[in-house]
């Protein structure tokens, strides 16, 4: 399975110069985010894909739709692979306004508020890792599917801290190799 961590949004700026909380709620992919995932759509074009999986988060989910528009597949939403919620940044938006704002896409398998409403501690986020590998262990389709997630799920899965646009290549264990890097 290759996990693509979304590409660099709001927040990323704001916080990686700042290192204080913007407080912007579910940011959107700033320009040289969505260039990163062109040039990491680029490299995985390459790649034999049946589909791609997203996090319900807005970087997220514009990260998918780039990958989707380059690879021609579909998307399918799995909040198991979200953020652990620490920041601003990760309150999420309810499921019948992703439903609204994203119309063709289906949301109805997940819950209105699927986002924790606390921080969540890492053994939460552990078990959310074990839970979407033990669902997805099996699957014939291991290797063809694409996963837009985030720092802290990819973190907790393989305990690489990724870049954004990073491309990792997860074994059936959760062990990890990063396989591509964007250009800065």
């Amino acid at each position: 399975m290759l996990f693509v961590r979304h590409g660099q949004s709001e927040f990323n700026v704001h916080y990686g110069a700042t290192g204080i909380d913007p407080g912007i709620e579910d940011p959107a992919l700033t320009d040289l985010g969505k260039a990163q995932i062109r040039h990491s759509a680029a490299a995985l074009a390459g790649h034999e894909i049946d589909h791609i999986v997203s996090s319900p988060y807005r970087r997220a989910l514009e990260t998918a739709h780039i990958l989707a528009d380059t690879l021609g597949r579909e998307i399918r939403i799995e909040p198991l692979i979200r953020e652990h919620n620490h920041f601003v940044c990760d309150i999420g938006r309810t499921r019948s306004v992703l439903q609204r704002d994203w119309p063709h896409l289906a949301f109805d398998h997940i819950d209105e508020q699927w986002w924790t409403e606390h921080h969540e501690e890492e053994h939460e986020v552990f078990a959310r890792v074990d839970a979407f590998l033990d669902g997805n262990r099996e699957r014939e389709d291991w290797d063809r599917v694409v996963c837009v997630s985030h720092w802290g799920f990819i973190k907790r899965m393989t305990g690489l801290p990724v870049a954004n646009g990073t491309v990792v290549k997860i074994r059936r264990d959760g062990a990890g190799v990063v396989v591509h890097t964007p250009d800065p």
